[in-house]
């Protein structure tokens, strides 16, 4: 399995890292997908990356939620970041209305540049949407109009059937699938059942959204035997028939050998 989006570089790992990429392996996990959120965290991510560059892939992007009075300043960074190096995707990039509306106008700006920077580099995007699934449309349909070429994941998808369809119509997009999907209430288990597993990533977001029968607990790569699990439960399917068709979609999207 991959692990398409996990954040096992955070602080709540800082004792246990080396450990929790061990349990990892030994659940089945092969790969691990870093996602940048902002500079305050590159370091880190950079460097536990480094520790086993055989597992684990970078992303660099500005996440909405780090979007302040400082974007510009940040923005700046991730076309350094760009420059410097090669990346597996761009991300984690999108919008997020939960917390405030207070920086939409600069959100949305930071996401059609970074969109812009994904196709010239010929990179997939890492996208989180939260309460803004509308006006990422809309960007959307404005950088679509413009001809660009646009391809990547929507992170911790729970969204509708149609809302799956409209994003497919954007490129070749894949649907990111977590803990979320064992949860009782969650309505994304009905959604799934009519998505194609050809077009689903496996992912934790670690150390949040933790999956059952962990719920309580922090969250971390070994627990994606869980999500893979629930999603061929869904699919009225094998665990092994989601490893095999879930990896080999990460492996083409994010060009991994």
């Amino acid at each position: 399995m991959i692990d398409t989006h996990t954040h096992l570089y955070d602080e709540a790992f800082i004792d246990d890292f080396d450990q929790a990429v061990e349990r990892a392996v030994g659940a089945g996990v092969e790969h691990m997908i870093f996602p940048g959120i902002d500079s305050s965290v590159h370091e880190r991510m950079m460097e536990c990356a480094a520790r086993v560059p055989d597992r684990i892939s970078t992303a660099v992007g500005l996440h909405p939620t780090s979007v302040d009075g400082n974007w510009k300043r940040e923005l700046d960074f991730v076309e350094r970041c760009l420059a410097e190096q090669k990346w597996t995707a761009i991300g984690e990039i999108g919008l997020d209305r939960h917390w405030s509306d207070e920086y939409i106008r600069e959100q949305e700006e930071v996401f059609r540049q970074q969109m812009l920077w994904a196709s010239e580099a010929s990179l997939p995007v890492i996208i989180h949407v939260r309460e803004a699934h509308d006006t990422v449309f809309r960007i959307l349909d404005s950088l679509a109009g413009s001809g660009i070429s646009m391809k990547g994941v929507f992170h911790a998808f729970s969204g509708s059937i149609e809302t799956y369809r409209r994003i497919k119509t954007y490129g070749d997009f894949k649907i990111g699938i977590g803990g979320v999907i064992t949860y009782k209430n969650a309505g994304i288990a009905a959604t799934v059942k009519d998505i194609p597993l050809e077009d689903i990533l496996l992912e934790t977001d670690s150390p949040w959204l933790t999956p059952v029968p962990y719920r309580g607990k922090r969250n971390e790569s070994a627990y994606l035997l869980a999500v893979a699990e629930k999603t061929a439960a869904v699919k009225e399917t094998d665990t092994e028939t989601v490893d095999r068709i879930t990896t080999s979609n990460a492996k083409k999207l994010f060009n991994l050998r």
